[in-house]
């Protein structure tokens, strides 16, 4: 059964160009990872209530920053196995200078896939 995290950043406004480069440079290690089925980053930018949800209308775009910008990491992975070792790789390389940019450490959620 395929096994996944879902990574929560809270990054810096002042380290976000920083932060994107650095995972843009990541994107290539990460890809590589034996076992690695899905990867994707996603950066929130927008927001949503029930007026959006009962009209059916497109989330309005955020228009500032409080504390920082959010970013979503998921990775998905044929195994829990492939998902320690691509771990292990990725503490061994980039988790030092990303964990700088943040300001909290990251949230991570885990599991496997139900669908």
């Amino acid at each position: 059964m395929p096994f996944a995290e879902v990574c929560i950043y809270q990054v810096k406004p002042q380290k976000v160009e920083e932060f994107e480069t650095l995972m843009l440079e990541a994107k290539s290690f990460l890809e590589k990872q034996e076992g690695l089925l899905l990867l994707r980053l996603v950066k929130r930018g927008y927001h949503i209530d029930m007026e959006q949800i009962k009209e059916g209308l497109p989330p309005p775009a955020l228009t500032r920053i409080v504390k920082s910008v959010k970013y979503l990491l998921y990775w998905e992975f044929d195994t829990k196995e492939s998902y320690g070792a691509a771990q292990k790789n990725l503490y061994d390389t980039y988790w030092k200078a990303v964990e700088k940019c943040l300001v909290a450490p990251h949230d991570k959620y885990l599991g496997e896939r139900l669908f």
